[in-house]
């Protein structure tokens, strides 16, 4: 028996009801127009995922039965519909649609509550599993987490499809592991398995589709483009009659004309998965909280270099303001390397010396040393919020992870801003990635947006006469692989030392980046990318006496 089925790989945006359920309708009649025996629709579609305090509150709560309750009155037709929402308890729920009707409900079982999950925070678990008839197939749902867990329960239901509702967060390399997993459960349970997951940027959190058909020995059927929304359908052999279902929807076979043509995308390479995963989360994160544009201080340096190369393609150049602020330190360089990437892409850029503002200060402050240098990033980023205020333009700041562990910033400097687009990846990172957009510009017959010197020349804050990054932390290349182990997979001390890493440097990264807390606490949100983001995948008090040596 073949059932065919719709897998709607789309961008919500949490609380906008209307519009999801906009998403929802275009997503049916498409797959109607197709012949789609059954639709698929990402984890809590109708609310927006994750909502996280939002799920506490009666009136969301009401708002979003009544949207699907409308959802389900607006879809005739043979059709079926599974759409996840928010339900009263609160609960993580899909509501099966068939006719104008809710047929059934499912409650997700598993919560995850690790990294930057609070789901026993949101949600109450559900316990009963759920096995739809449709066309003869008998069907069974797990939402998103479910699936990381045993399905025996499923399994003992001989389904002949398991489809599964997501909202999988991206982070480096899941993709390889999604898709083994599904490949596993599919074989577990001896069916099908259509997996599908939501797109876009939802504060901190983007979303990257990979949504994923496998048949019953876990052959890869159908597979979609990372980032981009799709409708995807999909022709599945399934057993039919194989359990005993909960709810009865059809009984009779399938018919089409012609089959549906699956396609497998090609697995994105890491930078081109990184770099994607930047752009929409900046991209989401700007139009869906109403910016219209975004400024930032250009320095001619790599990190606001990268920033800007993320923004264009994310907003397009003339949505994107850039501002060289040189001060008495700053290089004669800095100012051409930033002039050459505004002429290279076509951005807004102007010249604003700081100079005088500082000289303003120090007129009548006595300011040495650290404290100086400080006020320089200060008044950078009062110039800089000060435009944005007067322009209407999203502040983005342009620190990287590896200053951010270590507290290379400047608190209300360098580190003011509404968004941090590589607040998540390293150093190290920064240069791969900056490399690859100006080779993916190469390719297109582009001019390459990010200078050739930005990438090459010894990084500086040229707060000082002189000054170098080197000054102050480790080289970034070991800097990072300290980093990498202390923050992404928690070794402590003896551990790392166990590693062969040198103890002075060991002791040195640790009582920086533990002393930075209270700066991270501070900093703006950015695109979680890693395994371990700072935020809600790492978080430690900053008030501590605990020490690692």
């Amino acid at each position: 028996m073949k059932l065919r089925v719709a897998l709607a790989q789309i961008n919500p945006t949490v609380g906008d009801l209307s519009g999801n359920a906009g998403l929802v309708a275009d997503s049916v009649k498409k797959a109607q127009a197709q012949g789609a025996n059954l639709i698929v629709f990402p984890e809590m579609i109708v609310t927006g995922y994750p909502v996280e305090d939002l799920a506490l509150r009666p009136s969301f709560q009401a708002a979003s039965i009544r949207a699907v309750e409308e959802i389900a009155a607006s879809i005739s037709g043979d059709i079926v519909a599974v759409v996840g929402y928010l339900d009263q308890g609160p609960k993580n729920a899909v509501a099966v649609i068939h006719d104008g009707k809710i047929k059934a409900r499912y409650v997700k079982r598993h919560l995850p509550n690790y990294g930057v999950f609070d789901e026993f925070r949101n949600f109450v678990p559900g316990d009963q599993s759920l096995v739809v008839r449709i066309h003869g197939v008998d069907v069974a749902v797990a939402i998103c987490e479910d699936i990381w867990h045993s399905l025996d329960a499923i399994a003992s239901r001989t389904p002949g499809l398991l489809v599964v509702p997501n909202g999988s967060p991206f982070e480096r390399n899941k993709d390889d592991v999604r898709l083994g997993l599904v490949q596993k459960r599919a074989k577990e349970i001896g069916a099908p398995v259509a997996y599908v997951n939501m797109t876009g940027g939802q504060d901190d959190l983007v979303f990257d589709g990979d949504t994923i058909v496998v048949g019953k020995d876990g052959t890869l059927l159908a597979r979609t483009p990372q980032f981009d929304d799709q409708l995807i359908l999909v022709d599945i052999d399934c057993q039919d009659g194989t359990s005993r279902p909960d709810v009865v929807i059809s009984e009779e076979p399938t018919s089409f004309a012609s089959p549906v043509e699956s396609t497998i995308a090609a697995p994105l390479s890491d930078e081109a998965e990184m770099w994607q995963a930047l752009v929409m989360g900046l991209r989401d994160y700007v139009g869906k909280n109403g910016f219209r544009s975004v400024v930032l201080g250009l320095s001619g340096g790599i990190d606001s270099a990268l920033v800007a190369a993320i923004a264009i393609d994310a907003l397009g150049a003339k949505r994107v303001n850039g501002v060289a602020m040189p001060s008495k330190y700053s290089s004669g360089h800095s100012v051409e390397d930033a002039q050459a990437l505004a002429d290279a892409t076509g951005i807004h850029f102007r010249v604003t010396p700081i100079a005088p503002m500082v000289d303003a200060y120090m007129d009548n402050l006595v300011l040495k040393g650290l404290a100086e240098e400080n006020l320089q990033a200060r008044v950078r980023g009062t110039t800089l919020m000060g435009i944005s205020n007067q322009e209407g333009h999203l502040v983005l700041a342009t620190g990287n992870k590896s200053e951010l562990a270590v507290g290379y910033s400047t608190l209300y400097g360098d580190a003011v801003g509404g968004f941090a687009p590589i607040k998540d990846i390293y150093k190290t990172d920064v240069w791969a990635l900056s490399r690859y957009r100006n080779a993916l510009a190469v390719e297109r017959g582009e001019v390459p947006p990010i200078p050739e010197r930005s990438i090459t020349k010894e990084p500086s804050a040229e707060l000082r006469p002189d000054q170098k990054d080197s000054d102050s932390l480790p080289d970034y290349p070991v800097l990072d692989t300290v980093l990498r182990a202390y923050v992404d997979e928690d070794h402590g001390y003896e551990a790392l030392l166990a590693q062969g890493f040198d103890p002075e440097l060991v002791r040195r990264v640790i009582s920086l980046v533990d002393k930075a807390e209270y700066k991270r606490r501070q900093y703006p949100p950015g695109s979680k990318v890693s395994g371990r983001a700072f935020g809600k995948d790492r978080r430690l008090p900053m008030t501590s006496r605990w020490n690692e040596q």
